[in-house]
């Protein structure tokens, strides 16, 4: 790998968790010995290509953040205060990216245990000019289901995969599907970056990710991760 650091990295971890319980946020609650966002924090910027990584949190927290928060490269980590929706929050850490870091990585700290294989995949095409996502083909039989429960039709599953995190951009195609999302009206709507890539017509290539790179959403996926955790990768 180059040893030119050119890569940002915007870690958006500026969301409430709700849907996890308890009054803690999620990104800060503990999984295998750290907090979930400190994880995925180190992670990256063990690569060497990374020059910034961007921390996306919630208001009250962009000012005073929790002092383990600083256990990582103090050089290369910036703060940023999150939006009032994921799409507005990435947009704010990419303001706040140098000017050096031509290719964006975007992560979400509810993904705590991306593996170093998944980042240098994503930088690798990413770095190429074209953007790309790690992700995984769906194995599972899909079922379109209606309001109140009954199977309206079987999905073919071939072509489909599950999105995931890190996804890499060249950071002038971001920005600019940023700023069309915007134009258009749909900006707030977005539920991950590639697609805002894709509304440009844009190519978007997927890699392989990892059944590690778990997504904490409810509170059964705590015991989850730390079971993935505590396996080899």
């Amino acid at each position: 790998m180059s040893a030119v650091r050119d890569v940002g990295v915007v870690l958006v971890a500026g969301g409430s968790g709700t849907r996890t319980g308890g009054a803690e946020l999620k990104q800060f609650r503990w999984v295998a010995g750290k907090p979930m966002l400190l994880h995925a924090l180190q992670r990256f910027q063990a690569h060497p290509a990374v020059a910034m990584v961007v921390c996306v949190l919630p208001h009250q927290f962009a000012g005073d953040p929790p002092p383990w928060l600083f256990q990582s490269d103090p050089e290369r980590l910036l703060l940023s205060v999150g939006g009032a929706t994921r799409a507005e929050s990435v947009r704010n850490g990419l303001e706040d990216l140098p000017s050096e870091c031509t290719t964006v990585l975007v992560h979400d700290a509810a993904r705590p245990l991306v593996t170093d294989p998944m980042i240098a995949r994503v930088v690798e095409v990413a770095r190429g000019g074209v953007p790309a996502i790690a992700a995984l083909p769906v194995v599972d039989t899909l079922k379109e289901v209606d309001a109140d429960g009954r199977i309206v039709r079987t999905v073919p599953r071939a072509g489909l995969w599950r999105a995931q995190t890190p996804q890499g951009f060249p950071r002038a195609l971001l920005e600019r599907a940023h700023r069309e999302a915007i134009r258009r009206g749909d900006h707030a709507a977005a539920t991950d970056d590639a697609a805002l890539c894709e509304a440009l017509g844009a190519e978007v290539r997927v890699v392989t990710g990892s059944e590690r790179a778990l997504k904490v959403t409810e509170a059964g996926d705590f015991a989850r991760a730390e079971l993935l955790a505590s396996l080899e990768e």
